[in-house]
């Protein structure tokens, strides 16, 4: 049975260049499904020179609420009147919501990325060392949710010299500034046997790629058993970084998780309502990539 559109259903979405591929749909409009409510998720791609144009129209149609994703997360920001201190922090906005005829943006993904930590495998972090892998936006969320955790140690590695400088330049402002290290890759031998938590935040090993992994085995053999690996990618799954380190001994998480999690945490600010199927959107999720649990 298809829900029926009106002209008194509420607009959702997502702006992106490409958009099609955005499983955000998905699973939000399942959660609406679940609620009964009069509300409809849609996909907007919109061209980065449209940007401005299409949130004035966004808000001339009366939409309700969007996500923002790739390549509009930081273009974004001059455009709405306010954004929360924590997408200010990491420069990043992913959840716009309407509020008093203007738009404010927030970041939900630092949510969505520590849900799994505060919840099924909560402990005790401040004594804990995180590293992460990679220094793109992905790993600014990931930087801001250990800090948030409340880590003693969190090191961030990569490849490039000038984008680390630059990764850690960006925070010079933030009090975030002194709660992380940036190392490059060549020191991940001695990094890795203290890991806690370690963190894949680059895009290897992602479909259609999926026999390759940001570690080699060998340092993966180096992780210490009871440490949490966790891969941003959810496709495949599990990843080989993921299958490596469970070898090993260490606890998985994949971005499935995280994927439901911010978008639980969006839809909370658009519906104004705590309660949320998030079981339902998770499984909407597995079923429209075909993964069995």
């Amino acid at each position: 049975m298809t829900k029926e559109i009106t002209g008194k259903t509420k607009l959702l979405g997502v702006i992106g260049h490409p958009v099609e591929h955005s499983l955000s749909p998905v699973m939000h409009n399942a959660a609406i499904a679940q609620l009964g409510l009069d509300y409809i998720y849609l996909p907007f791609p919109i061209e980065p020179q449209n940007l401005e144009v299409a949130i004035a129209g966004l808000a001339a149609v009366g939409v309700v609420g969007f996500n923002v994703t790739i390549p509009h997360k930081q273009a974004i920001i001059p455009l709405l009147s306010e954004i929360t201190p924590l997408a200010q922090t990491i420069k990043a906005v992913n959840t716009v919501s309407r509020q008093n005829h203007q738009w404010v943006g927030t970041n939900t993904d630092i949510e969505g990325f520590i849900a799994p930590l505060q919840t099924t495998y909560k402990q005790d972090w401040s004594q804990k060392v995180a590293v992460i892998l990679g220094n793109g936006g992905a790993a600014r969320a990931v930087v801001a949710g250990c800090t948030q955790l409340g880590f003693a140690q969190i090191h961030v590695v990569g490849r490039n010299m000038q984008r680390l400088e630059e990764f850690r330049n960006s925070w010079s402002n933030s009090p975030l500034a002194e709660k992380f290290q940036v190392h490059q890759w060549e020191e991940l031998p001695k990094l890795i046997p203290q890991a806690n938590l370690l963190v894949n935040t680059t895009p290897i090993g992602m479909y259609p790629k999926v026999d390759e992994s940001p570690l080699s085995v060998e340092e993966i053999a180096n992780l210490p058993t009871g440490a949490i690996a966790y891969d941003l990618i959810y496709i495949p799954k599990p990843t080989q970084f993921l299958e490596q380190a469970q070898k090993q001994g260490a606890i998985a998480i994949d971005g499935l998780e995280m994927l439901v999690q911010q978008g639980v945490a969006a839809l909370k600010i658009w519906l104004q309502q705590e309660t949320l199927p998030v079981e339902v959107m998770r499984q909407a999720l597995q079923n429209h990539l075909g993964l069995e649990e």
